[in-house]
């Protein structure tokens, strides 16, 4: 351990997480792919959230290699509904080239797990850890705090100094032949006990050397910088009919927010714009086309990671121009009955309800 700290910490954690570890689904594997899966879908995401997904993605998807022979549809619409869409097309890609690369098995060193998309530093120890059995630290949300708390760190969490300390100290207190489980125990101890507000500093294991519960401050930690203002934006979509009962959907840009999902086209209004104006130039922008802009089919507040948005949906009738991918990846004329086999994000979904009324 670091100076003069007790070196019976990881020995008390790791009593504490026989009796009181959380049992997961995916601590029934040491499927490396399982668990890399488990690892991408928890990233940002609740645990009761991610527990169904988990299931079904793996029953869909069970090998890498079948989810490197799947579209990129496919796996956006077995994703539907969990967000942060650019961690499905990173798993997408990188199972590619776990195919095309590695025949298939997932790579258990640390350089070459890292030269697989979306696979960061925490991704890959907790990977091989959990299914090597490698002695390397995974240090996540609920470790950072916990390990923040427990040596009081003062630098911010966010920036390298304050990162470089908590990786040398979570590496510190790695038991040889234990990682894996005192990773996890970290984890849980950060998602059961030493949670973000109202830690239940009496029922964790490590209160008693913990610097920030001595100095009544846990709540101080992790030191991050202040939150911005989230911005507000308004914007414009629009539900185009082609006369024929079928009406316009484009697919996003791959490499952009919501990447690769399919949407009712149209975007942010600008300064002394009105949206009727916006979604006007937004279609010419996007698709191509001249719209003749109708009735407000619904509104919609919807708040991602760093925005909000307040999303008008309007009727429209296409009346110049045909579809073109401009400003999109591609577009296609549905009917409501279609709609099933595209992957949408959760403002279009309820787009989608109003259109179902």
């Amino acid at each position: 351990m670091n100076g003069a700290q007790p070196t019976d910490l990881p020995a008390r954690l790791l009593a504490w997480y026989a009796e009181h570890r959380r049992d997961l689904p995916w601590r029934r594997t040491r499927d490396p792919y399982h668990l890399w899966v488990a690892e991408v879908m928890l990233q940002q995401t609740q645990v009761a959230t991610v527990i169904p997904y988990y299931a079904r993605f793996l029953a869909r998807f069970p090998t890498a290699e079948a989810l490197a022979a799947a579209s990129l549809d496919e796996v956006l619409k077995a994703w539907e509904g969990l967000g942060y869409y650019a961690r499905a097309r990173h798993l997408h890609a990188a199972a590619r080239k776990v195919a095309v690369e590695f025949d298939g098995q997932i790579p258990d060193t640390m350089e070459e797990l890292l030269s697989l998309p979306g696979v960061g530093r925490y991704t890959a120890g907790a990977i091989l850890s959990t299914a090597f059995g490698q002695d390397v630290p995974a240090l996540d949300g609920n470790v950072r705090r916990v390990l923040s708390r427990i040596f009081a760190v003062e630098e911010d969490v966010t920036r390298g100094a304050g990162q470089h300390r908590l990786w040398a100290l979570a590496e510190d207190m790695l038991p040889p032949g234990r990682a894996g489980d005192l990773n996890q125990a970290l984890m849980d101890l950060g998602a059961t006990v030493c949670t973000p507000r109202a830690p239940l500093c009496d029922q964790c294991p490590l209160a008693k050397d913990c610097r920030a519960h001595q100095s009544g401050q846990e709540e101080r930690f992790p030191i991050r910088p202040q939150r911005q203002a989230i911005p507000h934006y308004k914007v414009a979509a629009g539900v185009v009919w082609d006369g024929e009962g079928r009406f316009l959907i484009a697919q996003r840009p791959l490499d952009g927010m919501l990447g690769g999902l399919w949407e009712f086209p149209g975007g942010k209004r600008e300064p002394d714009e009105t949206l009727e104006d916006c979604l006007r130039r937004e279609l010419a922008e996007e698709l191509g086309i001249e719209v003749a802009v109708g009735a407000l089919l619904t509104v919609v507040q919807h708040a991602y990671t760093h925005f909000r948005i307040t999303l008008h949906a309007f009727h429209c009738q296409i009346v110049a121009g045909q579809p073109r991918a401009l400003g999109c990846a591609d577009w296609r004329w549905v009917s409501l009955d279609d709609l099933p086999r595209f992957a949408f994000s959760a403002a279009d979904h309820q787009i989608i309800t109003a259109l179902h009324r």
